[in-house]
Formats: C-alpha cells, structure tokens, sequence
C-alpha cells in the first residue's frame, strides 16, 4: 500500500529552494527493541548514503526520524508527545522535515497523519530503504508523503549502516514472528518470519569482525525458528540451522564474542545448549522469555510449552553450562491471572533462580487478542502483584550476585552503560555473562572496546562493582577505532539494562523489546536504570 496524504503543516518548497541536502542534518531517535536499534542503524546509514550527516549534540536537526514501538501503549503516547513538542518548530522551521517509521507507523499509517498533520513522512517496517526518496519527494511536493509496505521488501540488513558502536554490533539472521502469543502485535506488524542465508549472516559478521568489532549479538523474534522460512527458495529447512550458526561463528578469528536474543522455550533444542556449551566465542548467557509460570495462563497467552518444560530446558542449560547467567521476560496481570497462577509464577522464579527478570504490568492494546478477553484485573491488583515480584527477583539477583564477590571477571569496556561513571570515576563494561560491572580505571588509558580483568568487591542486585583496580587490560582494535572518533552513543552491549523504578513506571524497552524477541505486554515494566 503507497498513498499520499496533503500536509496540513506544509513542507518546505521544492529542493531548488532549500538549503543543499549536503547541508542538511538528521537525527534518529529509537524507541522499544534491540531489532528497532538495529533498523535505526540502517536509517542513519541511509540517510548519511543520501548525504545527510548526524546533527551534532545539542542542535536542533534538519530532519528528525522516530523509530517506534507499538507493543505498549506508553511508546504511542510518547511518540505524540514528542510530535507534539517539535509542532511549534515546525511552524517557524517549515524547511525542517519529520519522519515516523517502525512499528507504530506500520499499525496507524493515515491515522498518525490526522494526529499529527506537520508530519512530513510515515513508512513502514518492510520498507525502510525509501527513506531518503519518501523525504525528498515531500520537500519537493509539499505534500506528506505515506508509504506502508506490506511485505519485506528487501532485508534492513542489506541496507547502508551507521553503526552506533565500534566494538559491538547487531547482526538480524531473521525479521518477522509465526507465534501468535495472544499479547504480542509484532507478527501483525513485521509479518511472518524470513530468514536469511547462513552465507549472508556471517559475510556480515565477517566485515564486522574486519572493522574491529569484538562482540556481535545475533537478533531474531524467535532465533530458534531460524532455518525454517529461508528468503532463498534454493536453501532447504533446516531446524538445525540456528546451532550450525552459533558454531560457524565460532570459527571466525576475532570475534571474541557472540550473544543472541529472543529464543522461545517451545522451540529450544538440546543442540544449541551443546553449540553454546562447546563454541569458546559464544557468551554463556541466555535471556528466555517465560511470561508466566501459571500453565493456564501460558495457555491462554497461546505459548506453546509449560512451565515444567521451561524448568527442563533451564536446568539442561546449568548443567552443560554451570555458571550461565539466564534472564527473563515477565508479564504481571494478565486478563484471567488469579492469586493462584501469580503464586505459581513466583514459585517458578525462586526455582529457575534468575539472573535478572525484565518484568512488566499487563495492560490492554488494542489489535491483540488478549485485549478482548474477560477478566482485565484491577490496576491496583496488578501493582500489588508487580511489586511482590521485583521483591523477589532484586532478592534472587542480589544474592546470585554477592556469590561473584572476590571472583575475576573478564570485561568488554564499553561507554554509555554506567549512568554515574563520571560522578564515581569509574567506568563500566559486561562480563561474558552479561553481567554489568562498574570498575576503577586507575590511570591507565582503557579505552571502549579494550578487554579488561577485574575482581568483582561489591554487589548490588543489578550491577557489580570491582574497585580494586586493573589486573589485566588488553587493548583492541575496536578501542583503537573509538579512540579514533568513532563514538558509541550510549549503545549497550547486547544486554538491556534493569533496575527497580523509585515509582513503578513503564520501561522504554519492551520484550518485543527488551531482548528483540517477542516477550512481553503493554504496561509498566522494570526501568532501564543504573543504581550504581
């Protein structure tokens, strides 16, 4: 589908009367997943092909893009907040163009324009490669433009990237969802799942790897479906494909790490615990979603796998790997949940003894079946319930954390992760596990992207800290290519960040979100903080 819909704000006038589109600069800003992150690299990537460049921090950008998330009804309204916000600029701006893509863009298409008429383009999630034509074209027309695709119409992955990091890196092996969890809006929006060819990913990982990137984390609604649906009708389903990957990038020289995010419990099979116990790069770290650990509500969220199950797969997991670190995705309130299903998921919890839980409060939106099911639960009920469950997990996590005390971790320094670094003359970085680890630096000059050796003096439910100095620091390519120039902004290292909010509040990532794969509902959620 490709309409055009008259600007009620007005554009600017035709190119030949802007200002040079070598002159003008862009802005990207991302809400929800790891897979909207990694579309937003491919915007920027587009757009400074089209001789764009990034506006400067602080100033005021000649074109702004929203990269949106339609999982949770908070994103919605902070996206029209900030459309919104910029509507007086674009009055006194009228040169000044605004674009909303992703998610959202592709479930209200029209409707976003009768909300917001300044905008100047809306486009989809299967057509991000038109960009730069839909923004010229609307400079040029004075009209919006709004263009929605409704199949993939090449892989976002095949576009020009501006790589927000230089020691890690995104790498999509598939886009698209065929679970029909009865929360979830994804597969309605990014339609159903389309691999790529085990070729194409890791020639991908390759350049990466060529460029000094050290770390790359493998994105895919449902990463253990990969291999059933190749874009390449030449290329057989294979449902061993996802472990061949996983080894296969074991054998590129370089890469010191790979991480991968969302797999679903009813399709993880015991050869990838055996390609992760037995490939040295791949971190011993996995993020599962279980939602809920109740076996009706599991059913009625149309997960195809029970808790009994997801206990199993956990404990095959420990036992090929005993130190894993394994987080979660949780849902509080689902319409029908009652004391006894919420008690089940709480047993589950102290049972698979989480590293961290991203844990959200169910609330209804709209296009999802779970939206029209009886039973929605009181806000105060779902609060209540929330709130017992973070108790919980900050407890299971602080206590797994104080357990690493006085050991020596090895961390990938990155820059962006700790919020009070500046403030505790500390840095920060990841441990193979996942693990967020604030350090003191001493006077050596480590750079993001160097790998260093710690011992782990305090623990807090969220973040270790490792105040005894550097015992050993190795400097890399990719701290070479930062110290270059080539800043990261604030771009994590495959791992969301978690803590509890001071007030419950809805978090910016989403499991759809906050592990790229299809996980969690609408509502608040633990926040993205650091409380180093």
């Amino acid at each position: 589908m490709t309409s055009t819909v008259a600007h009620g704000a007005g554009s600017a006038g035709p190119a030949d009367d802007a200002e040079p589109m070598s002159a003008r600069t862009y802005q990207v800003r991302t809400y929800g997943c790891q897979m909207n992150v990694h579309d937003s690299e491919r915007m920027a990537g587009l757009l400074e092909a089209a001789g764009y460049r990034r506006a400067a921090e602080g100033t005021d950008a000649d074109v702004v893009v929203f990269n949106t998330c339609a999982v949770r009804e908070n994103a919605d309204n902070k996206l029209y907040g900030n459309l919104s916000h910029l509507a007086p600029r674009k009055r006194t701006s009228p040169d000044m163009q605004i674009a909303v893509g992703g998610c959202l863009a592709q479930k209200d298409r029209d409707a976003l324009l009768r909300k917001a008429p300044w905008v100047d383009v809306v486009f989809g999630t299967h057509n991000i490669g038109s960009l730069p034509a839909l923004l010229d074209r609307a400079r040029h027309n004075r009209v919006a433009q709004v263009e929605i695709a409704e199949a993939l119409q090449q892989f976002p992955s095949s576009l020009p990237s501006a790589r927000e990091s230089a020691y890690a890196a995104w790498v999509s092996i598939s886009v698209g969802c065929n679970n029909t969890c009865t929360f979830c809006i994804v597969p309605s929006l990014r339609g159903k799942e389309i691999d790529r060819s085990p070729a194409d990913i890791l020639a991908e990982v390759q350049s990466l790897v060529d460029t000094g990137v050290v770390e790359i984390t493998l994105l895919g609604q449902n990463v253990n479906a990969y291999g059933v649906s190749f874009a390449d009708p030449a290329l057989p389903r294979n449902r061993g494909a996802f472990a061949e990957l996983l080894r296969a990038c074991g054998d590129i020289d370089g890469l010191e790490r790979v991480r991968f995010t969302s797999p679903h419990p009813a399709e993880f099979t015991d050869d990838v615990i055996e390609a992760m116990a037995q490939t040295p790069n791949v971190c011993p770290a996995l993020h599962m979603p279980l939602q809920s650990g109740s076996d009706r509500v599991l059913r009625a969220m149309r997960r195809s796998y029970r808790a009994e199950r997801y206990l199993g797969i956990i404990e095959r997991v420990r036992a090929a790997m005993p130190h894993a670190a394994i987080t979660t995705d949780l849902i509080v309130g689902f319409p029908g949940e009652t004391e006894q299903d919420f008690a089940a998921t709480l047993d589950v919890v102290r049972q698979a003894r989480f590293s961290a839980a991203f844990t959200f409060q169910y609330s209804k939106r709209p296009g999802t079946p779970a939206a029209e099911l009886d039973g929605q639960l009181p806000k105060a009920v779902v609060q209540e319930r929330y709130e017992r469950l973070v108790e919980l997990q900050e407890q299971i996590s602080l206590e797994g954390n104080r357990a690493i005390v006085g050991q020596r971790v090895e961390l990938l320094v990155a820059t962006g992760e700790g919020r009070k670094d500046t403030l505790t003359a500390r840095m920060s970085g990841r441990a193979r596990d996942g693990r967020l680890v604030h350090f003191r630096a001493g006077d050596g000059p480590v750079r993001p992207g160097d790998i260093v050796t710690v011992e782990v003096t305090d623990a807090a439910p969220h973040h270790l800290i490792a105040d005894g100095g550097i015992l050993a620091h190795r400097r890399t390519r990719a701290g070479d290519a930062h110290a270059d120039g080539q800043t990261v902004r604030g771009i994590g290292l495959g791992m969301p960040g978690i803590g509890r909010p001071v007030v419950p509040v809805a978090a910016e990532a989403t499991s759809c979100g906050s592990a790229g794969g299809c996980g969690s509902a609408d509502g608040a959620g633990s926040s993205a903080g650091d409380p180093q």
